[in-house]
């Protein structure tokens, strides 16, 4: 197991409702650990993750396909 993490941007301002459940959405991802918003900064999404079972590209695209327009922050 190689754990790392990611800084996902978004966008769309959401509310406490939106982001329980895009981050719900992404623990369905095999190879998520602990996705989470950073209080105070609710358009950063902090995503740990296993970087043998997942990748940035599929975490981006899952928070896409949520309706969100989102980029990788540091990347």
């Amino acid at each position: 197991m190689n754990i790392s993490d990611v800084i996902i941007h978004i966008n769309e301002p959401l509310g406490e409702e939106a982001r329980h459940a895009l981050e719900n959405a992404l623990r369905k991802v095999d190879g998520v650990v602990s996705p989470g918003f950073n209080p105070g900064k609710a358009h950063l999404l902090v995503v740990a993750y296993d970087t043998e079972k997942t990748s940035t590209a599929v975490l981006l695209e899952k928070t896409r396909a949520a309706g969100y327009t989102a980029q990788l922050v540091g990347m």
